[in-house]
């Protein structure tokens, strides 16, 4: 699983222990893709943007969450950028779980909380130390959609009910896929 972490970077390092916490955590759930969000050694200043330029990050980072199979977000410390992702997304139609801690004394975006569908995107409200356990509740309900499987040189995929197959005389992924039952996809 592709998971995709934000996390104020420009709009204030003051969570980076949190985000470390988190990203921890997530880790033993799928490969994190944005797991720089949480190094200490990031600033506020953000990235090597003179190095790489911000086209390039941001280009970089699209490509990742298009890629993503889900989308935490840390959403305590406001954040342009997080919310420019969150929104990016949304339109994306993916899995969105954010985390906010009251105990902050901030109030969160209504276009954050209000987002909350209870499925496809959800904001849950937790303290520190329940992070780890929250987390673990909200891939626990996830996973019971996705189950992935590797048997051999045929690649077999279950995912909310629908079974996808690499077809044994294909030469890998990305060849196309043939519809089977209303159920079923298989990869030629």
């Amino acid at each position: 699983m592709h998971i995709y972490f934000c996390g104020s970077i420009r709009g204030g390092r003051q969570d980076v222990d949190i985000y470390q916490k988190i990203v921890r955590k997530l880790k033993t759930f799928g490969e994190v893709l944005t797991e720089h969000v949480s190094h200490s050694e990031l600033s506020e200043k953000g990235e090597y943007a003179a190095l790489r330029g911000e086209k390039a990050i941001h280009q970089r980072d699209m490509d990742w969450l298009s890629l993503s199979d889900v989308i935490v977000a840390e959403v305590t410390q406001p954040s342009l950028g997080v919310g420019y992702e969150l929104g990016r997304a949304v339109a994306m139609e993916k899995n969105i779980f954010c985390l906010f801690r009251p105990s902050s004394e901030r109030s969160l975006s209504a276009m954050i909380r209000g987002a909350d569908d209870g499925e496809r995107v959800q904001v849950r409200d937790y303290a520190e130390e329940e992070v780890e356990a929250i987390l673990d509740e909200y891939f626990a309900k996830l996973n019971k959609g996705y189950s992935w499987t590797l048997v051999g040189l045929d690649q077999y995929w279950s995912w909310s009910g629908m079974q996808v197959q690499q077809d044994p005389g294909s030469e890998g992924l990305g060849h196309g896929f043939r519809p089977g039952s209303d159920q079923d996809l298989q990869l030629l």
